[in-house]
Order: C-alpha cells, then sequence, then structure tokens
C-alpha cells in the first residue's frame, strides 16, 4: 500500500546522540569505540560539557553536526567554541542544552533552573556523571552519563535520542 503525505504532513526523524563529560585527554583515555560507532548513524551530536580538549569536538565532527556547551572543568579554548547554555530546535522539538555545575541545589535543579521562563521538551545536563532520565512537568530530564568516567558507577554509558513526533530516549550502557 501506497500513502502519499503533502510535505508539510511529513514527519522528521532524526538520531541525536547525547554525551557529556568525556574529560579528555586524561591518562590515555580515547572516546570508546563504542560511542563512535553509535555516531556513524547520527544526524546530530550533543555534548553537555566538560569535554576537556577541542579535539574530542573535532574527532566526533567526522560523523555529524556537533552541538554542545562547556563545562566547568573545558578552558579558553572550548568556552570560545559553545556557550553556557543553549536551545537547540529540531524536528518540531525544543531542547534545552546546559553542563549543570554551580554551587547549592542539585545539579538537576541547575540544569531546570537555566531554563525557567523557556518552553523546552527536554532538557540535557552533565555535570553528575550518572544516567538519568525523568520529567518534570511536562519537560524530559535526561543527564546522559559519561563514556570514559563512570566513577562508581558499573558501566559507562551515552544516550541516542530518536526524534519524530515523540523523543524516544535509549541509554547505551557498556564496559
Amino acid at each position: 500500500m501506497l500513502c502519499w503525505l503533502k510535505e508539510s504532513e511529513r514527519v522528521t526523524r532524526m538520531r541525536i546522540i547525547v554525551t557529556a563529560d568525556t574529560h579528555l585527554p586524561l591518562g590515555q583515555r580515547k572516546l570508546p569505540d563504542r560511542l563512535l560507532e553509535a555516531c556513524e548513524s547520527a544526524d546530530l551530536i550533543l555534548h553537555a560539557g566538560d569535554w576537556k580538549s577541542p579535539d574530542v569536538y573535532a574527532e566526533l565532527s567526522r560523523f555529524a553536526e556537533v552541538k554542545g556547551v562547556f563545562g566547568n572543568v573545558d578552558g579558553d579554548d572550548i568556552r570560545k567554541l559553545f556557550p553556557e547554555q543553549q536551545i537547540i530546535e529540531t524536528a518540531g522539538h525544543r531542547i534545552g542544552l546546559v553542563h549543570g555545575h554551580g554551587k547549592k541545589q542539585t545539579t538537576e535543579k541547575r540544569a531546570r533552573d537555566a531554563f525557567l521562563n523557556e518552553e523546552l521538551d527536554m532538557i540535557i545536563y552533565g555535570h553528575s556523571h550518572i544516567p538519568h532520565l525523568r520529567y518534570y512537568g511536562k519537560t524530559m530530564l535526561l543527564n546522559p552519563g559519561s563514556p570514559t568516567d563512570k566513577r562508581k558507577l558499573p558501566l559507562y554509558s551515552f544516550a541516542v535520542l530518536t526524534i519524530g513526533e515523540t523523543i524516544h530516549t535509549e541509554f547505551i550502557f557498556f564496559s
């Protein structure tokens, strides 16, 4: 069965890789193969800060457009490339992107407060290295964790968003 849709009725679907807290280079660490393999099919890559080196941006840019923000460990080289926070509009959705560092309150609360007067479908943040997904009202909150610095967690992580009419979020956990 063939179905014809007018251009205005077509749903744009995007595959977005979401990462944060790469902290590279640190020792012999590099971006893991599992993350790079996922980036091969990405339409967009989002990084929620603490890159540590512009080399991370250069490597991710080989796969797709990269948008991001700076984090608390990022120097002037990263701060010249990225803002502290931004709103990305894609496939009909508004996504706030921020690292979430600061004093007082939780990382999640600081991330929410960064976009206090904005109507967003999702807020993506990092800083804690702890993968987290939940709703706050009608806004999805996502922390992808870290693909290179799991701290005391058992696995490394990043997230994959499939965006069309809705936002589907999947965590990728790996050792």
